[in-house]
């Protein structure tokens, strides 16, 4: 991680993988929810209270954010609450099917990571997490009835979700150097999470260090992340770091519009001794349906590269408009907007896109522009889309200024 100019304002380098096809499209189109969850789970690291705010030793913001990019735990278990609120409207789980429909697509599974763990775009979910090095995680998703659980062990992922007894399996990409690594959209580790928080960090940043805090009963520093600019749907981050080891124990996001966090998450409990050996084997169960995923190499042949025509994807020149916090992502579906709710035909479905949408007009023609308490996104008639962590004036603004 890049060196930090001052307490107030620091720079990292911006990364962003971009996957291919209709898999992204979707992410950005059907359900701006998910764009949401790209942003708001950057942290699987929940909500708690603090016990108590601990005397600890006078730290600079940056001291804290190098003490971060130098941690280096390796062993850990623990159990994990994430919350969310993007403010979507209840529909008896219409949202999350559209959510995980958008993700898995035709024929995939329901064990695929790349739909169920969108689940945590809504709600309190609880999880149990373990690592023993880059290679060896494992991540649970725990509800009433049923188990979901993926598991990075060496150069395979493993996928099971004990409510359909499904089985998704596929092989873990290598690094450039010996190690294997685990599936892109899916961090190992709360550090890798709030690493994707700082990626956002530049000179739009105000960085502080604003006192002390006691999670999972660990001593913390808390680092306030703020941007500079108006028109940002962000109105704060807040990471909980452990004073001993540099690893994030607590992310929580707040909105610039006020009330209850986007994201509230965090350990309530953690052990940083190494788990057992067997917390990382898994054999498929006996009758389960197994389905196998692109290998890992084959996955990172087919993603464009930088600076390829991403086209080849399924999309028209996907860039970037404006810097900080209020980047938008524009790109063209190559069809025309999404449908108004009053033609889906379905009554749940038009009263969740109706609810969410709000026409608008402008040089780009006309629109709508899908709204969540955290990301939103202008869909132009014409197929073109606009979408960031900016407020709807912003949107508007950005696609006036394209044409």
């Amino acid at each position: 991680m890049a060196p930090y100019a001052s307490d107030d304002s620091t720079k990292a380098d911006e990364a962003e993988d971009v996957r291919a096809g209709r898999r992204k499209a979707a992410r950005y189109v059907v359900p701006v929810a998910v764009v949401g969850v790209a942003a708001a789970t950057i942290g699987l690291v929940p909500a708690l209270a603090d016990s108590g705010d601990p005397d600890l030793p006078k730290i600079t913001a940056q001291q804290l954010i190098e003490k971060i990019a130098k941690s280096d735990v390796q062993q850990l278990s623990g159990t994990v609450k994430i919350s969310t609120d993007l403010g979507l409207p209840s529909l008896g789980g219409l949202e999350s099917g559209l959510l995980s429909g958008a993700a898995q697509g035709d024929g995939g599974s329901s064990a695929d990571p790349q739909s169920k763990l969108l689940e945590l775009a809504s709600g309190t979910h609880t999880l149990r997490v373990a690592a023993d090095g880059q290679d060896k995680t494992k991540i649970s998703l725990l509800d009433s009835a049923a188990e979901y659980s993926l598991i990075h062990n060496g150069s395979d992922v493993w996928a099971y979700d004990s409510k359909s007894n499904e089985v998704y399996h596929s092989t873990a990409p290598k690094s450039e150097g010996t190690k294997e690594k685990a599936p892109e959209d899916v961090p190992a580790t709360p550090k890798e999470f709030a690493d994707e928080a700082l990626k956002s960090v530049d000179d739009t940043t105000s960085v502080t260090v604003d006192g002390t805090a006691q999670v999972a009963g660990r001593d913390a520093y808390k680092l306030l992340i703020k941007p500079k600019q108006s028109g940002s749907t962000i109105g704060a981050i807040t990471v909980a770091v452990d004073a001993k080891t540099g690893m994030p124990l607590k992310f929580t996001l707040t909105p610039s519009s006020g009330g209850a966090a986007v994201v509230d998450a965090g350990f309530t409990k953690v052990d940083f001794a190494e788990p057992a050996a067997s917390t990382f084997d898994f054999t498929p169960p006996k009758g389960a349906k197994v389905t196998e995923g692109d290998s890992g190499e084959k996955a990172s042949e087919s993603a464009p590269k930088p600076g390829e025509d991403f086209t080849k994807g399924g999309l028209d020149g996907l860039k970037t408009l404006g810097k900080g916090w209020n980047s938008i992502a524009e790109f063209d579906t190559g069809s025309q907007g999404v449908p108004s709710g009053s033609s889906s035909g379905n009554s749940d479905v038009s009263g969740f896109l109706d609810s969410l949408g709000d026409h608008v007009t402008g040089k780009f023609g006309s629109g709508t522009v899908y709204s969540t308490r955290l990301v939103n996104a202008l869909i132009t008639d014409d197929g073109k889309v606009y979408a960031g962590a900016v407020t709807k004036d912003a949107l508007v603004k950005a696609a006036n200024a394209a044409q």
